[in-house]
């Protein structure tokens, strides 16, 4: 199965922390840079319904504009952490 895509912004500081905390749990994710990338950027959107990042899809669910607080228990819905 492929990996959970997480879609990101650099300088987000709430992306940076979402990256920091699935590295620090050796959760595997495809990471996406969707500023610069229209295409990218539009799959974000079609999936979330919004432009905001950190989004993550889990293979169909998806949690949009997260901070970790919310990211933790997504995790736990998937089996990790």
């Amino acid at each position: 199965m492929s990996l959970p895509i997480l879609y990101i912004k650099p300088g987000c500081p709430w992306c940076d922390e979402a990256v920091h905390y699935l590295n620090r749990k050796n959760v595997p994710v495809k990471t996406v840079v969707v500023s610069g990338n229209p295409e990218a950027m539009r799959e974000m959107v079609e999936l979330s319904g919004q432009s905001k990042a950190p989004t993550m899809d889990w293979h169909g669910d998806v949690l949009a504009d997260f901070g970790v607080d919310e990211l933790i228990p997504f995790l736990k819905k998937h089996g990790v952490g």
